[in-house]
Parts: structure tokens; sequence; C-alpha cells
């Protein structure tokens, strides 16, 4: 791997690109802190991709765009006389001491879980109301629910056992099918939102990634969705024309593809 000082050339090798590019490539002169936005949410997802498919080469790949944009946002920030990208450096570096005081501190801690609510804890001390204002607004509903819990968990507002969180999951569900039958829409659409966040905390228990193991779902149903549409063009039949039995066919073979 590349020495520290190696590591360094790159980076003040990415900065003097950036200051070329935005002084004279006429794209990159037009961009703003905003026209960046969306590109650089559609960055981090390619990025999680990349991350859920083990693919290191592309993970390398997307970490270079995201780098990317950061230096882009800090030399946006340094024309204005804001920040640059050293102060976005030492933010974080000041931050990072800041709140893990069992390194650079007195503080002692037994496990992860007591570094996480003390994370918390600090987080309140610098002046956040709540320990939910961390979590961004515009976040996806799933992941937004999963951040939540996380929070709230690290100042003690949980569950103590998982099969508590799975009773509650049980009756959440028996909450929404009783809705179900009264045929109310908004009572309906609220309890499977329960079932739903219920669900999430469940998964926490467990140790498992909601976000990661609904898009692994996600990927496993259209590659086999995928092969059954290859399989009914080489029949020269539309999907419309064929019958669920001819279908789950295919379907099945599909479900013995290699992952």
């Amino acid at each position: 791997m590349n020495s520290r000082q190696q590591q360094l050339q790159a980076f003040s090798r990415l900065l003097d690109i950036m200051d070329d590019l935005r002084e004279k490539c006429p794209w990159d002169k037009k961009q703003t802190l905003e026209s960046l936005r969306h590109l650089t949410i559609e960055e981090t997802y390619e990025l999680g991709d990349a991350i859920l498919d083990n693919d290191l080469q592309e993970i390398k790949k997307e970490l270079g765009d995201l780098l990317l944009h950061i230096v882009f946002y800090a030399k946006i920030g340094s024309e204005t006389n804001d920040f640059d990208i050293a102060d976005v450096a030492n933010s974080i570096c000041d931050k990072l001491i800041d709140r893990h005081p069992h390194i650079y501190g007195d503080v002692v801690v037994a496990n992860e879980e007591e570094v996480k609510q003390n994370w918390e804890k600090l987080k309140l001390k610098e002046g956040k109301k709540s320990v939910l204002e961390g979590v961004p607004k515009s976040l996806p509903a799933l992941v937004k629910a999963s951040r939540i819990q996380d929070k709230v968990k690290g100042v003690g507002f949980d569950w103590e056992e998982p099969h508590q969180v799975l009773d509650k999951v049980q009756e959440e569900i028996s909450e929404f099918q009783e809705e179900v039958k009264s045929g109310n829409f908004e009572k309906m659409e609220a309890e499977f939102g329960d079932v739903l966040f219920s669900m999430i905390n469940y998964a926490r228990f467990l140790k498992i990634n909601p976000e990661d193991a609904l898009e692994r779902t996600n990927k496993k149903f259209m590659k086999r969705f995928m092969y059954l549409e290859s399989k009914a063009g080489e029949l020269g039949k539309p999907l419309s024309d064929m019958t669920l039995a001819e279908m789950d066919v295919f379907w099945e073979e599909a479900k013995k593809l290699p992952k």
C-alpha cells in the first residue's frame, strides 16, 4: 500500500486538479453547492450498491467520486471565504477527538455500546436539545426509522430482550389485521407503519441492517424476474400471455441460479 507521503501527494494532486477545473472548465465553473447536491446523493447510492455487491474495485472508484465532491464543496466554500478543505478536515478531527474521550482523555469504557452512549451524551452537552436532531429530515423513511431507534438506544430508551421486540412485532401485526378488517384506510396505513417500525427495531436487535437486507432482496428479485423475462423471450411468448403456473417453472429455475 501507499506510504503516508504518497497518500498526501495524491490528495494534493486532487486539490491541484480541482483548482484547474474550477478555473478552466465551463461545466465545473458553473457548479454551486445546490447543483452538486443531487449528484452527491446519487454517488452515495452508487457506493452503497458497490458495497452490497462486495465489488472492491468499484468501491474504490465510487469513493473517489465522493472524495471529489467533498473537495468540490470545499473549493466553492473557499471562494466565498467561508471555509476550505483544511477547515473541513480540522473540523472533523476536532469532533472525533472531543467525541472519543476514552482515546484522547481519561474516560474508561467497557465496550462498543458504552462508546455510543457517551457519543450521544456528549452531543447533548454540545447544545443539542434532542438526540434526534442529528437525524436528517430527508433520509428515506426506512433508514430514518433505523437511525431514530439507534439514537434513542444511545440514551437508554430501548427494550431489554429480543423476545420483547418480537412480541411487539406480533402485537402490531394483529392490530394491523384488525384495521384491515375494518376497512379504514387511514388506520390501516398507520398500523402498517407501526408494523414496519417494529420490524426495523427487531432487525436492529438481531444485528441486521434492514436497508441492506431489503436491498439484497430487491436485487435477488430483479435477477430472478429478468431470468423469467429472458426465458419468456426465448419462447417468443410475452409474459402477459403466460399463466402463473408457466411463469413459476422459470421462477423456480431462477432460484437455483448462483448468487
